[in-house]
């Protein structure tokens, strides 16, 4: 899981008390000696956690921090963001739970966010959600919203 160091706390007391597996796209949850990777673009400077909340994991090591600079590209007030016309990937929509307001897309790169092709769960509206069926192939584009990776638009 990566998260803040007081996210991690609380979720692994929450883990503490159940067996959980989660389909976020900041974690994920491994068989033993499986292998796998989380590919993360942080939205904003801080200090992080990557950890494992399994119970006894932590306690055994399995974290680490993650600290995040501030980066220099971001526009001033003399010179104003210039928005670049909305980049759309391909995807083929594989869940959708509109309770969860969520959907799992088998999607190919994502250039706006510099991400390879892979199978990753997105929020998005519920009006998005409502065109979305199992199955269907879409191009859509997908952003960082309050740091969630979510769908903006779908042709």
């Amino acid at each position: 899981m990566i998260d803040t160091m007081e996210g991690n706390a609380e979720h692994k007391e929450a883990m503490a008390k159940m067996d959980m597996e989660h389909d976020d796209p900041n974690s994920i949850r491994l068989d033993e000696g499986g292998s796998g990777e989380v590919i993360w673009t942080f939205a904003n400077a801080g200090s992080f956690e990557f950890a494992c909340l399994i119970p006894g994991h932590y306690e055994s090591g399995m974290h680490g921090p993650i600290t995040v600079a501030e980066t220099s590209t971001e526009a001033s007030a003399e010179t104003p963001a210039v928005e670049a016309p909305a980049v759309y990937s391909t995807g083929k929509v594989k869940k959708v739970d509109p309770k969860g307001k969520k959907v799992t897309i088998i999607h190919g790169p994502l250039e706006n966010l510099d991400m390879p092709s892979m199978t990753m769960v997105f929020k998005a509206d519920e009006a998005l959600i409502a065109k979305m069926k199992e199955g269907q192939n879409i191009e859509f584009v997908a952003d960082r919203v309050k740091g969630k990776l979510t769908v903006v638009a779908m042709k």
